[in-house]
């Protein structure tokens, strides 16, 4: 998977968390500002503000400064990658082909 950047890992480290999860599901309907994001959940802002920060550092989520407001959407580039780093484990490999028959022969 491209990193850009990134952390290993923290696409996934992102969507481990159902708030996350949530937040990005809220984000689909597209731009929204932090309080408007945090005006949909139970917690409190400074947790909704660490969210916000894990999907930012795992590349989930791009942000915009408009005035005192700060905008947060999608980066649909980086699920494209993650879907073809996903679907590249679906993928036979043919390197483990060998190593697999020779443990099937054992």
């Amino acid at each position: 998977m491209k990193e850009h950047g990134r952390p290993p890992n923290a696409v996934f480290r992102a969507l481990a968390d159902e708030t996350r999860r949530q937040i990005l599901d809220f984000l689909r309907a597209g731009p929204r500002s932090s309080g408007e994001i945090a005006d949909q959940f139970q917690s409190s802002w400074p947790t909704i503000s660490r969210h916000l920060a894990v999907l930012r550092a795992g590349g989930l989520v791009v942000t915009e400064r408009k005035g005192q407001a700060i905008y947060y959407e999608l980066n649909t580039s980086v699920f494209q990658d993650l879907i073809q780093h996903l679907m590249g484990w679906m993928k036979p490999s043919r390197q483990t082909a060998p190593a697999r028959r020779r443990a099937q022969e054992a």
